[in-house]
């Protein structure tokens, strides 16, 4: 199975992080700088390098912003249920976020991306009725989507339950709950869940959440968007933690 990822940045990163890349396409054409580093680091890391047309990169692209750059990625790692014990066990103090059903591309990008800078264990998401890593998600985690395992799940809330189970605290984001997320202990092993765009998290989810908490906010504002809330959330953890 291979994959395509986009973009200068999203590029640059895999290349740094060491991923598996099977060949890096470039515009023939293009004249930028960063381009032509891409292309150095490429060739020191052995990894086939094409100038190609333009469309070309676009058709590969699959619509993705790509700045005249992509490279295919060979044997995607895969991550499911199996894999959350290992990963939880080889984290010193586990940070989850769950997704529940978000399902913009553009929105799981920037979730993976802040969960990445923010040093998170893993990214949680269902398998069913959300965005998986396309080109454009792996475009806007500038990186993230290749420094966090996502963990796609059959049953999300069987999945928190077993991380209950594995002593992590889950707490859940809800704009109506009466707790400040600033008020919360989220120094310990804990997994933040979030609703998917619109209508938030699910009947199920709730109830498998531990705590629920609200991000204080102005009035008059109903909620923010997924992405900028998963990051308040983990750079709050992050706070907490020092």
């Amino acid at each position: 199975m291979s994959d395509w990822i986009a973009g200068i940045n999203a590029v640059a990163a895999a290349l740094e992080a060491g991923q598996d890349l099977a060949e890096v396409l470039i515009d023939g054409k293009a004249k930028n700088p960063r381009l032509a580093e891409i292309g150095s680091a490429a060739k020191s890391a052995g990894i086939a390098l094409r100038f190609v047309p333009l469309d070309q990169i676009e058709r590969q692209a699959a619509g993705a912003r790509h700045q005249g750059v992509i490279a295919r990625v060979q044997s995607t790692r895969i991550y499911d249920e199996r894999d959350l014990e290992g990963l939880i066990e080889a984290a010193a103090k586990p940070l989850l976020l769950i997704l529940d059903g978000v399902q913009d591309p553009h929105n799981l990008g920037a979730c993976l991306r802040s969960a990445a800078a923010a040093g998170a264990t893993a990214v949680i998401v269902p398998k069913d009725r959300a965005a998986t890593l396309t080109p454009t998600a792996r475009k806007v985690a500038a990186g993230g989507a290749e420094r966090v395992p996502l963990v796609r799940v059959t049953n999300l809330a069987r999945c928190m339950k077993e991380l209950q189970d594995a002593g992590i605290w889950i707490v859940g984001l809800a704009g109506e709950a009466e707790a400040s997320l600033y008020s919360v202990d989220l120094k310990g092993p804990m997994a933040i869940a979030m609703g998917g765009e619109g209508e938030g998290l699910r009947r199920l989810t709730r109830e498998h959440c531990d705590y629920l908490a609200k991000i204080p906010m102005a009035s008059g504002m109903e909620s923010l968007n997924v992405s900028v809330a998963a990051g308040i959330s983990l750079f709050e953890a992050l706070r907490q933690r020092g």
